[in-house]
């Protein structure tokens, strides 16, 4: 098991510092991608136009030599636009699948709360089973699959907001924000003669992440642990301000980014702290908030760090722990 954490730390490393060539800073928002990859999580990435979203996604792609697409979502958008459709073909007298982009292995939903509702649930099936069905017949989507999504969080004309059952699918949600100014004059040098994401290389395969998600899955977690996600996730659904809690997908998303947040950072067991790193990222957007709150301005990230400080960790998981692997 300690090989396979190394493994899993030295893949991280290698990904963060093949992104860091082409996007500038940005670190934590990376490690979160990671962590969605590695958990077989999907991500939804809410952030104005222009901070480099589109670029990280091509970037992880790149980076595990995986396929990449790109899905510019509007309100005339199709289902089968992101599926794939059977034509006829007139010199077999059959008819062929034609895949659609929702086939690639980083997928890059742009601007997702643009397409209509009957569009937006074409991607349920993808997201919850790595599948798709088009005209009766199922189609197996390559492994790893990760949909990055991303939406406007300022803009609303003429946008379609995503339902709860929708936004429930999403492993996590995380913004890049914007780059400080020295980044942004970092940015401004790189890009003055050629763009960095033209020679980046893969660091890693397909493949190799695939044996690292399930590397991932056997990372420790002491059932102290265990319960204070439980205890975390509870309180949502009865804070007085919250009209619908998360639900135990929710619970199982916080547990298995745990584990991989910890394998990340060389240990082989899940700490209290990994799991206060990633409520926010993995709860907050499944959290509907009562009408009064909201009008009042209270947003539900601050709801999920106000729990982190009123929900007990647990006698146990205050505990001192072994330092992390060298």
């Amino acid at each position: 098991m300690m090989a396979d954490v190394r493994a899993v730390a030295e893949f991280g490393t290698k990904m963060m510092d093949n992104i860091a060539a082409v996007i500038v800073g940005k670190e934590q928002t990376a490690k979160m991608l990671l962590v969605a990859l590695l958990s077989r999580g999907h991500v939804l990435l809410e952030d104005v136009p222009g901070v480099g979203k589109t670029m990280l996604a091509r970037s992880l792609a790149a980076s595990i030599g995986g396929s990449f697409s790109r899905i510019q979502c509007t309100p005339d958008l199709l289902p089968s636009d992101i599926t794939g459709l059977s034509i006829y073909d007139q010199k077999q007298g059959d008819f062929t699948f034609r895949p659609g982009p929702i086939m690639a292995q980083i997928v890059l939903a742009d601007e997702i709360n643009r397409a209509t509702p009957r569009t937006q649930s074409s991607l349920l099936e993808a997201m919850g089973e790595g599948q798709v069905t088009v005209d009766g017949t199922t189609y197996d989507l390559g492994q790893p699959f990760l949909v990055l999504a991303t939406q406007n969080p300022v803009e609303f004309a003429g946008t379609f907001p995503l339902p709860e059952a929708q936004l429930d699918r999403f492993f996590m949600c995380v913004s890049m924000g914007y780059p400080t100014p020295s980044e942004e004059k970092e940015v401004l040098f790189r890009l003055q003669e050629s763009h960095p994401i033209d020679e980046l290389g893969p660091v890693t395969t397909p493949n190799q992440v695939q044996e690292l998600q399930q590397a991932v899955t056997k990372v420790f977690v002491e059932d102290s642990v265990c319960e204070y996600v439980v205890r975390l996730v509870q309180a949502t659904r009865s804070h007085p301000q919250v009209q619908l809690g998360a639900s135990p997908r929710g619970s199982l998303a916080l547990f298995r980014a745990a584990q991989a947040w910890a394998a990340l950072e060389a240990r082989d067991y899940v700490l209290p702290d990994d799991v206060k790193q990633l409520a926010v990222p993995i709860l907050a957007h499944r959290l509907q908030l009562k009408a009064d709150t909201v009008l009042r301005g209270v947003q539900a990230a601050a709801v999920v760090s106000e729990l982190l400080h009123q929900v007990d960790v647990g006698v146990e998981g205050r505990e001192s722990h072994d330092e992390p692997l060298a």
